[in-house]
Formats: C-alpha cells, sequence, structure tokens
C-alpha cells in the first residue's frame, strides 16, 4: 500500500541527505537478539523477556497470522494498557506485514466504530476485561460494523464462554515454535520503508472523531534517532513507559528509540504515583515517558521514601509542563527534564538536549531535530524579523505520509512542497523554539486532547440545553480543564450530574466531559457573526477562579 504523500523525488531527496535509510524496526530487535541474546528486552509486572525471546516470540506470533490468512495490508488494531505482550503484538504486525493501529485503552464505540469502519480492520488485540470495561463484548458489537473483522486475539489464555466467533488467544499463538526456513514467508512480507504505509496513528479531529494518520517507516525510524541523540540514549540505559505506550510521551522514547540501542523497556500496567516510584526503583529505571499529570501526582508523595537516583531524565510531553512544576520535578527526582514539540498529524519538529542548560529545557521546545527545516510567518504571509514571534512552519523527513487513504484533508495541512505548520505561535532564540501560544482553542487535560467542537455537538442534543460553548482553563494537576458555559432551555435546569451522565450515554470518553458548569443567559459572540468569542468566557472564568 504505497504511502499517499511521499512522491519519488521527495524518497530521493531524503535518502540522498542520509536522513532516511532502508532499515525496519524489526530489523533493531533481530539485532540486538544477536547482539545482546540474554539482556532484558521488556518487563512488566508480569513478565520478562530477553532480546532473543522477545525476537522468537515476534516471529512467532508473526508467522501464525500468516498462517491464519491475514494478508499483508491488512489492518490491525491493538487496544491495550501497558503489557509486555502488546508491545511485542505491535511490531510482530510490522514483521507480518500487517499495518497496524495502536488505540488507547480509554477509547469506547464512539471513537473504536469510526476507527473501524475508516481502515476496514481484519484483526484486533484486546484484553477481555480490563478496568472493569468488558472489551470482548465491545468488539463483538463492533465487528457487526465490518464483514472484514474476523480475528479478536485477547491477551489472555483462556476464551470466555459465549466469545464470539474467531476469538482466539495471542497467548497460545506465542507458545508453538516456528522452524527457521518457515520464517522465509516474512521475509518476503517486509514493508519497503519508503513507499509503504506500515503504521496508523489516531488523533483526534477539530469534531473530535479520529483522524487516522498513516506512517511510511522511514521517517518514524529518522525521528527515533534523533531522539535517541537529543537524550543520549544508551544499551545501558532502562526506560519506563508511565503513559501508556500507545501514545507519544511513553511511546516515542519506549517503543521506537529504546530498541535502537538495545535499551530495556520497562511497562507500568497501572498509574499510581506510588507503583510508578516503586517501578522506578526497582527497576533502576534511568528515562521515564510521562504526561505532566503524572510528575504532579508523583510529586505529592514522600519520594525520598524512594531510592530513585538512577533517574536520568524525564521525558514529558503531551501537554503544558508549567516552568515551576519542572523545577520541582528535577530537585525532587534528580533526572533532567526534557521537552520537545510535535504533533501526531505534522511529525516531530524539535527538541531539548539533555544536556542543555536548564532554562532552555524548562522554557523551549529546543532545536529543530536533524534534517528539518523551519520558518516562521507572520499575519501578512511574509517570514518574520529574527527574534519575532511568528506561525510555526517546518518541512522534512520526519513527517507522517498524511491522513490515511485521503489526500484531500492532507492537502489541507501539507502544501505540495511538504511544508506544514502546528499552528503554535513561537520566536526563535538562542538556536531554540519558544512557545508563545496556540493558535488552536484546543484543550488539553492531562495530556490528552479535547476538542470543544465535539462535546459541544452532543451536549446541543440535551432536551434541557439551548446553547453551549466549552472552554479551557488551568488547573495545576492536570494542566487544564473544561467547562461548560450553558443557556439553558425555558423553564429547566441543568446540572453537572446530569450532563456527565448524559455525555456517558453517549458512550463519550470520561475525559472529555465537563468537570464545570455555569449556567448562562447568554452566550457572547464576536459582532454580529454568530461566533462565539471564547475569549470573553476564558475571561469570566478567569474572574470566577
Amino acid at each position: 500500500m504505497r504511502a499517499i504523500r511521499y512522491t519519488d523525488d521527495m524518497i530521493k531527496e531524503f535518502r540522498e541527505k542520509g536522513f532516511w535509510t532502508d532499515e525496519t524496526f524489526y530489523d533493531f530487535w533481530a539485532k540486538n537478539a544477536k547482539e545482546y541474546p540474554d539482556r532484558e528486552a521488556l518487563v512488566d509486572s508480569k513478565n520478562r523477556v530477553t532480546w532473543a525471546q522477545a525476537k522468537e516470540l515476534i516471529d512467532r506470533l508473526a508467522y501464525r497470522w500468516v498462517e491464519m490468512g491475514l494478508q499483508k495490508y491488512d489492518r490491525i488494531i491493538i487496544q491495550a494498557p501497558n503489557e509486555v505482550n502488546a508491545f511485542l503484538a505491535r511490531i510482530a504486525a510490522e514483521r507480518a506485514g500487517l499495518i497496524s493501529l495502536v488505540v488507547y485503552a480509554y477509547m469506547r464505540q464512539k471513537e473504536i466504530s469510526y476507527m473501524i469502519e475508516k481502515t476496514d480492520a481484519s484483526a484486533v488485540v484486546i484484553p477481555n476485561i480490563y478496568r472493569k470495561f468488558d472489551y470482548l463484548g465491545m468488539y463483538g458489537e463492533l465487528r457487526k460494523l465490518s464483514p472484514n473483522l474476523k480475528h479478536i486475539f485477547l491477551l489472555q489464555e483462556e476464551i470466555p464462554a459465549g466469545a464470539p466467533e474467531g476469538t482466539a488467544s495471542l497467548i497460545d499463538l506465542f507458545k508453538e515454535p516456528v522452524p527457521e526456513e518457515k520464517l522465509k514467508v516474512l521475509d518476503e512480507r517486509r514493508f519497503d520503508p519508503f513507499s509503504d504505509v506500515a503504521m496508523l496513528t489516531s488523533t483526534s479531529g477539530t469534531t473530535g472523531l479520529p483522524k487516522l494518520v498513516e506512517w511510511n517507516i522511514a521517517p518514524r525510524l529518522c525521528t527515533a534517532k534523533g531522539r535517541v541523540d537529543i537524550w543520549n540514549l544508551t544499551v545501558e540505559d532502562a526506560t519506563a513507559a508511565i503513559a501508556p505506550f500507545a501514545g507519544g510521551a511513553a511511546g516515542t522514547l519506549t517503543y521506537f528509540a529504546a530498541p535502537l540501542v538495545g535499551a530495556k523497556t520497562v511497562l507500568l500496567e497501572e498509574f499510581t504515583a506510588e507503583n510508578a516510584l516503586e517501578l522506578i526503583q526497582k527497576e533502576k529505571v534511568t528515562c521515564i515517558g510521562v504526561v505532566p499529570t503524572h510528575l504532579v501526582r508523583m510529586l505529592e508523595q514522600q519520594v525520598d521514601k524512594y531510592n530513585i537516583s538512577s533517574l536520568r531524565f524525564i521525558r514529558s510531553a503531551g501537554g503544558y509542563l508549567a516552568p515551576d512544576v519542572g523545577q520541582t520535578a528535577e530537585k525532587t527526582f534528580g533526572g533532567v527534564i526534557t521537552s520537545d514539540l510535535g504533533t501526531q498529524d505534522v511529525g516531530s519538529v524539535s527538541g531539548c538536549r539533555v544536556d542543555d542548560p536548564s532554562e532552555l529545557r524548562r522554557r523551549t521546545v529546543g532545536r529543530p531535530l536533524f534534517g528539518n527545516e523551519v520558518r516562521l510567518v507572520g499575519e501578512d504571509g511574509n517570514s518574520v524579523q529574527p527574534g519575532e514571534p511568528g506561525q510555526l512552519w517546518f518541512r522534512g523527513p520526519n513527517s507522517p505520509a498524511g491522513y490515511y487513504r485521503d489526500p484531500e484533508l492532507t492537502a489541507t495541512v501539507f502544501n505540495s512542497d511538504g511544508w506544514a505548520t502546528t499552528g503554535d505561535i513561537v520566536k526563535y532564540d538562542q538556536g531554540c523554539l519558544w512557545i508563545m501560544g496556540r493558535a488552536k482553542d484546543m484543550i488539553i487535560r492531562g495530556g490528552q486532547n479535547i476538542y470543544p467542537a465535539e462535546v459541544e455537538g452532543l451536549l446541543q442534543e440535551h432536551p434541557k440545553v439551548k446553547v453551549v460553548a466549552i472552554v479551557g482553563y488551568p488547573e495545576r494537576e492536570l494542566g487544564e480543564r473544561a467547562c461548560a458555559f450553558v443557556v439553558t432551555q425555558p423553564g429547566t435546569t441543568l446540572t453537572l450530574p446530569e450532563m456527565v451522565a448524559f455525555l456517558k450515554e453517549k458512550q463519550l470518553a470520561s475525559f472529555k466531559w465537563p468537570e464545570r458548569l455555569e449556567i448562562v443567559e447568554s452566550i457572547p459572540t464576536v459582532g454580529d457573526s454568530g461566533k462565539v468569542d471564547k475569549k470573553v468566557l476564558k475571561a469570566k472564568l478567569e474572574k470566577m477562579l
């Protein structure tokens, strides 16, 4: 399946400049199995796997999938918490030539149904029950949306009574050895790292429905190598996914970067601040991937009870990290904070080095990654003067191939020359990019994106709601929370519990539910355009707070 955005000329450019190579991510697992066979590769609370064992398990699973009739370029959805077997399934999908889409465990029917229909997925990897939620039951219903969804692989040995047809144990598929000569079929299904779509990521659109981003391997590998460089990552490191490995905060560190140097990855299945600190102590973790919320909650603990002297750096992403929180975290944990800039839509832009001065690490998003061209544009469309703020545009070998099978939507983000914008207003100073503000009104709560239009659209269906506007407000622990300003229908009242219950019935992920409700007589608009003036609402909310 050809990646839609990268032309032959662009591929040639990035190869000749040395940004792109013909390697795949699986190549590094195979390499590590030879060079470090007995070193640990993956660890969770129940499993410890060496590089040699990991490669063998990956090969077994990939071969069984081929044997079961999954075709090259078939799409497979992996929805699971942090655990070794789910992590292995992701790389096994690449080995088998399957296009993987790894999604957060908290996603529900509304988001997943769209993904299944959009990708026409053939298989899913899921837990049966996790956090009291019935994933098998959900996918049993969702498979009705797509006749092609024939395989459900459970992250457990036992298949529950009454499980849908086509349900199998992923654990069982790991068990049976595969003769070396039979693995040639996997070599024949190897992705072309330059032109083939090999993986998908999801990102919320302005309506809240997931947009699916397609990636060839070369740009993801280019970014991973850039991160290895700025983090000084080596085989002696032990990385930890405190945030879900399905996302960028922890996934970039653990799934994409760590295997390039043979570093161990430890997976925290269930986050609590105590669990995270105990994990760092037990496994002598040197670097962690978190969202700011995790840091705030960990700082609330009696940290000196734990020996976390091994911690070298903290990769915080997925939301705004207040400078004072970063400073306190460095002083308390001993590891330095490193920040960067990038989005699922446009790719990775920049990053701080772990040995940069503290001011740059805490107040900037670092230098453009190797190969990226950057320019700052003013409102007149021209480049701004040095030191002046402007909208960030960039081009380079660290970007995705576009939106999945959608050239028209892709063209709204990338121009014909490959330039794109993050929507951020930045200035360039001391060799680094300084974020001045976001052009979007997106709310980032605990590392998760909330797009007001989605929540507003659902609440507008509530019989008591006449008009609604969602805005964000700052909060120390989560970064931001959402507030709903509502004009109710005449003669009605609305309470926060009622609003939350309604959104729950709509099967909207819980992190998107507003946590504050303000009943107002009217919603301010910009002139007579009818467009909601959210600046006024934010100012009003600020006074309330």
